[in-house]
Order: structure tokens, then sequence, then C-alpha cells
């Protein structure tokens, strides 16, 4: 096994971080050893790197490394937004002697792995969607976990290229008197400004949860209120206990999140033009695509005024691959090493 043989690529998240090496070969990536680790349980992401790497001989250090990261990268470095970790290309390239080394913003790492899924990967939203292949256009990609990422696939008439943006965190946009009462919630509990991520998160999602049991506590079943209070993810018990409809609250808390969802990605798709569809990444879509298929969503997305038509015929689709910025960030170190 050669050093030229090997790339390393990263996902870095709030929640978990997940490394791996793959080699190159002529058919494209294998994968060779892949590792998740918490978090926050490291004080600094080098420390990540180094558990990983620890048992590398010299001829299995990769020649060079892309790292998709959970925050605005400028010039090489990323200060992570949910985690106290300060990420440095130029310092990692230097610790673990990887010759060249690339940060990414997690949510550009995704919109390239994107492109590598296959059509058997995607779940469409829109029975609407006039789809031409290839899909030419831009693309507006979004990803709801931790956080909520956005990008862009810019289409130059050939090709799709990523392209970072911190949308995530511009302004939530209130649609309903439902949704105003959760925007005035919310800015009393953050003290001013409410962003998109507030609401479309897994903490968003407990927000939400949070917010009905307080206008609707005759709804609130207090064994299962209980059980998500104390849950060290309630995101995702208030996920289960909605699909699987053992608590009324917890359905009506999904069905406003994706509500609120689809009028996001609506926002996004027009505010990018993309005539070459909207993907939905990140891990909460394909956990709810039950309640993403069924009617709320959509409506909310096409609820654009005299741009409904515009979108009417737009796709839509869910990326059910969770390793996407995983393969994005290693086909972007395979560039970087050519």
């Amino acid at each position: 096994m050669t050093m030229a043989a090997l790339v390393l690529a990263g996902d870095i998240g709030g929640t978990k971080t997940r490394l791996a090496l793959f080699r190159k070969t002529e058919s494209g990536l294998l994968s060779v050893r892949d590792q998740t680790y918490a978090s926050v349980a490291y004080s600094a992401f080098a420390d990540v790197v180094d558990d990983f790497l620890k048992d590398a001989h010299a001829g299995e250090l990769p020649l060079a490394a892309c790292l998709g990261v959970a925050g605005p990268v400028r010039d090489g470095r990323c200060q992570t937004t949910n985690l106290p970790w300060l990420i440095d290309a130029g310092e990692i390239a230097e610790r673990t002697g990887i010759a060249r080394v690339r940060l990414l913003n997690d949510l550009e790492a995704t919109a390239l792995g994107v492109l590598h899924l296959q059509a058997y990967e995607f779940v469409e939203l829109n029975p609407m969607a006039v789809i031409a292949e290839p899909r030419a256009g831009n693309i507006a990609v979004l990803a709801a976990g931790t956080g909520l990422g956005e990008a862009l696939l810019y289409w130059d008439g050939r090709q799709h290229h990523p392209v970072a943006t911190e949308g995530g965190h511009s302004d939530f946009a209130a649609n309903s008197v439902e949704q105003d009462k959760l925007l005035a919630w919310l800015r009393d509990k953050h003290g001013g400004h409410v962003s998109c991520e507030r609401v479309l998160s897994g903490p968003g999602l407990f927000s939400i949860y949070q917010f009905l049991s307080e206008t609707r506590p005759e709804n609130v079943v207090a064994a299962i209120d209980a059980n998500i209070r104390a849950a060290t993810d309630p995101a995702a018990l208030i996920g289960q206990c909605g699909l699987e409809q053992r608590d009324p609250l917890c359905l009506d808390a999904l069905h406003l999140f994706v509500e609120i969802y689809g009028a996001e990605a609506g926002n996004w798709a027009l505010k990018t033009l993309a005539v070459g569809g909207v993907v939905l990444g990140g891990g909460i879509a394909p956990k709810i695509l039950k309640i993403l298929s069924n009617g709320t969503f959509l409506p909310a997305f096409l609820d654009k005024g005299r741009f409904r038509e515009l979108l009417s015929n737009c796709s839509v689709r869910v990326a059910l691959n969770p390793d996407s910025a995983l393969l994005g960030a290693a086909y972007a170190a395979r560039e970087l090493s050519d």
C-alpha cells in the first residue's frame, strides 16, 4: 500500500466526527478504514486525528486530506459553530505529516458527495417533478441535523461546482399564526435574533416540542414528556414517538417542523434559482421520510405566491445515503492528491 494510493476524508459535526481512509483505484474510491468519534469527548480536533492515525505505519499515511467542517472556512481555518474547536489545515498538515490538507464547509462537502450518489439513493418528494438528465441548472442543498446547513451546486453550463454558504443562520420567516407565536417564543428564549437553524435542527425540533407543550398543555403526556426532557438526544425520542404515533404532541411537533422545512427549502430554491432541483441531506430527513411524504412538506415548499408555478415542477429529493459529506470530502481529497 503506497502513500499516493491513500486519502483521508473527514465529516466533522457538532455531535459526531467521522474519519475515513480511502484507497484510490481506477474505478473510484475504496474505503479502507472508517471510525466515528463523539465530538464532545475531545477538547481539540487534533486529538481526534491523532487517535485515528496512531496505528498507521509510515507507508499508510495519506498523501492528502479533506475535511468537511460544520462552520465557515476562511483561509484554511474554521472556528466550528457548535463545538469549541479551531481547526487549521496548516497545523494539521504539520502535525500529521500529510502533505496536502484542505478544509471544506460540511455542506459544501455534502453537495459534492450528492453528485456521486446513485439514483436509488434518493427519494423524490414532488410527484409533479419534471426531471431532465443530466440535471442542468443550479441545485439547492439543505441538510438539517445538529444544525442546518445550506449549500449550492452551481451549474456552469457543463458541470456542477459546490458553493458553501451559511444560509442556515439567516432569519427564520414565520408563515402562519402558529409560527408567529413560535417565533415570538424563540425570541424570548434566545434574546433576539432567531435563525432558521434554531428551528430546523435536532435542537430545533426539541424547541418546537417545548413550545407546543407550553401552548397545548392539555396534550402533554406526562410520562413521555419526562422521558423527552431527560433524554440525551430529545429530538430522536420526539421523532420516534411521533412516527410511531405514541404521542400526539410529538407528532404535531414533527408536522410543524416539516412544514417549516418545506418553506425554507422553497426559499432556498428561489434564492439559488434551483432549476436543477433541491436535495435534502443530513441525518434527519431520511428518518422522518414518512412525514416528509405525507402532504405537509410540499404545500409549504410551493407556497411562494407568484412563483408557485416556477417551483411546481421542481425536483425535491431526499438523499438516503448518510455518508454524503464524507464521500464528498473523499473525492475532494482525491482531486487534491492528483
